[in-house]
């Protein structure tokens, strides 16, 4: 399987990456932009992708019943050298299922994850997987 990905710059620190049938734009700027994601949001926010995508693709395999799942995930830039040394992350999933099979779901995702185990080999990669149960949300 390969990925393709084609991108350029626009002008004023503004590029656009296409990829498949949608465009991403972000900052390439020498500065930050207080609004558009930067190559290193795109990273982290890849990273969150792969693990959403997960939980639904182990949801199937695992018959793993889930109302919804998000994810926060940080990742923290060292400097010498420069690169990103840490990525840490909260996986949260509406779940009745039992801690058993929230392990069991937590597990896969980390071993089976594309994004996922590319960055745990080049910075650390550590986080926590929370169930909660759709009798405690709140009602609108």
């Amino acid at each position: 399987m390969q990925y393709f990905v084609r991108a350029g710059t626009l002008g004023d620190g503004v590029s656009v990456a296409y990829a498949n049938h949608e465009a991403i734009r972000f900052d390439s700027s020498p500065g930050q932009s207080p609004t558009l994601p930067c190559p290193a949001d795109l990273l982290t926010a890849a990273f969150a992708a792969c693990v959403l995508k997960n939980v639904e693709r182990m949801g199937e395999l695992l018959s793993f019943a889930f109302r919804n799942a998000g994810i926060e995930v940080t990742a923290e830039r060292q400097d010498r050298p420069l690169k990103i040394g840490a990525i840490r992350y909260r996986l949260t999933v509406v779940t009745d299922e039992p801690p058993a099979r929230v392990r069991l779901l937590h597990e896969n995702i980390q071993h089976h994850g594309t994004i996922f185990n590319t960055l745990a080999e080049v910075c650390e990669v550590s986080g926590e997987i929370v169930a909660i149960a759709p009798a405690s949300l709140p009602t609108l």
